[in-house]
């Protein structure tokens, strides 16, 4: 195997248990309910632990990567992640469960920010799109598989091996990346922004706890943990304009692209994280679909995904980011809001497959062009912070959405019957229109051109990477 083939390898498998155990936890979260107990509040928790830490801690991954190694964080990320996954898998209670979830998002945001380093650090910046549609294909198809295997695994055995079949993979993962070269940025400054990353976790697990707390009612403390972590979040931003080497350099946002590419990606990956959620317990609790069934059911995305994305990378890098980016999500828009009309007695051919189709038409059409569009908006030495911030948004937007719309929309896992899940079509409307929104802001904020022009100074972001070689 060559070098360019054993990164793109390494890439994959190693994001691709991130983003498969996310995927297989959807479709395990009914099982989870039914053996430890789990309210909606739980069952949103352990979805929201792991993105709390991993979003708050995923830039200074990407930091610490840079400063000690990228193979070397990465590799450490891989082995937590698989010890917190055992951890998950033998966790005797709900409590117990959310802990280490929390700590599994701790590992992945050493384990992502390394994974596609390990790719573009061997490939040809010019052909970057490209390679990046390879990696956005086969990670998007990882992710789209979960539910597949973790039905299997769920029916067959128990909801605890959802979490255990993370281990050989990782194992797999370490090996890959054993045979690619080490880089790390020798500049990097010994300054890490610990103060940032702490506030940044800490304000995102007041302001998840307060929203989450806010579905069965606003009260005093959930309003208390609300303000505090938006009081939080915004003490962020005023720090890392004063820090002298900032955690995400505010100077990123200048660029209008950028600026506008990570509004996208907030909105439609927000839309994307409740979907993920509902749709899989819409299935299982409503139309009565076994944990198999319902992964089955979304089988088309995984093909999808692995047969588009490459060629949606490649276009992207033909016509530039600013069709696919505007048309993808109106594509999403449509098929989420047509799963949300999937109703008890819906036959799957009829009610089901096609909105699947049109949903993972859509996702194919939009990942790989948003992931070249935020490398285009940013000069070559600002890849790593650039691309992981958009990762971070990403996650942030799934966060917020799942902690928020479930209850908003009035969805009662409880009351699902035979006429179906209350407040599932209303929360499924909602996330359609966030990916109207982020079609919007893409029509308007993206250049048609898919020329790169540099937009922060190398200077500013200069201790943050060394060129070429960090993206995400």
């Amino acid at each position: 195997m060559d070098v360019e083939r054993r990164a793109l390898a390494a890439a994959v498998v190693g994001s691709g248990i991130a983003f498969l155990d996310g995927s297989i936890v959807n479709v395990a979260l009914p099982a989870i309910r039914a053996d430890l107990g789990a309210d909606l509040g739980g069952l949103q928790w352990v979805l929201n632990a792991y993105l709390v830490t991993l979003t708050a801690l995923l830039l200074l991954g990407g930091a610490l990567g840079d400063r000690y190694g990228r193979r070397r964080c990465f590799t450490i990320g891989v082995v937590g992640f698989a010890a917190a996954s055992v951890a998950c898998g033998l966790a005797p209670s709900t409590g117990a469960l959310i802990a280490a979830r929390a700590v599994q998002g701790a590992a992945a945001a050493l384990l992502i920010p390394g994974s596609l380093a390990l790719l573009t650090a061997t490939v040809d910046p010019d052909d970057r799109a490209r390679w990046i549609g390879r990696w956005s294909g086969l990670t998007g198809a990882a992710s789209a598989v979960g539910p597949f295997v973790g039905g299997w695994l769920i029916d067959a055995a128990s909801w605890r091996w959802a979490f255990l079949i993370n281990v050989p993979f990782a194992v797999a993962a370490v090996v890959l990346a054993g045979g690619v070269p080490e880089s790390l940025d020798d500049d990097a400054p010994r300054h890490l922004d610990r103060w940032g990353a702490a506030i940044a976790a800490g304000g995102l697990a007041a302001l998840t706890a307060g929203l989450i707390g806010s579905g069965e009612g606003w009260s005093l403390a959930s309003a208390g943990l609300t303000v505090g972590g938006l009081a939080a979040l915004g003490g962020f931003w005023a720090h890392e304009h004063r820090t002298p080497v900032p955690m995400l350099p505010p100077s990123l946002f200048r660029s209008q692209q950028f600026t506008g590419a990570n509004l996208v990606t907030l909105a439609v990956y927000a839309a994307l994280g409740v979907t993920f959620f509902l749709v899989a317990v819409n299935l299982q609790l409503a139309l009565g679909y076994s944990a198999l069934e319902a992964g089955v059911a979304l089988l088309p995305v995984t093909l999808l995904m692995l047969v588009l994305s490459p060629r949606a990378g490649a276009l992207a890098q033909r016509i530039g980011a600013r069709v696919p980016m505007t048309v993808g999500p109106l594509v999403i828009a449509v098929g989420v809001a047509w799963l949300g009309r999937v109703e008890p007695g819906d036959a799957y051919a009829t009610g089901v497959l096609p909105p699947t189709i049109t949903f993972g038409l859509g996702l194919s059409l939009t990942v790989a062009p948003l992931t070249a569009a935020v490398l285009a908006a940013v000069d070559d030495r600002a890849l790593g912070i650039g691309s992981a911030t958009n990762n971070a948004v990403a996650r942030l937007g799934g966060l917020l959405a799942v902690a928020v719309l479930p209850a908003a929309a009035g969805v009662d896992l409880d009351g699902a019957t035979a006429t179906g899940l209350p407040g599932y079509r209303t929360a499924m409307t909602a996330a359609a229109v966030l990916c109207l929104v982020g079609a919007a802001v893409a029509a308007a904020t993206i250049r048609r051109t898919s020329e790169v022009e540099p937009s922060v100074q190398p200077s500013v972001l200069q201790s943050c990477l060394d060129p070429c070689t960090d993206p995400t």
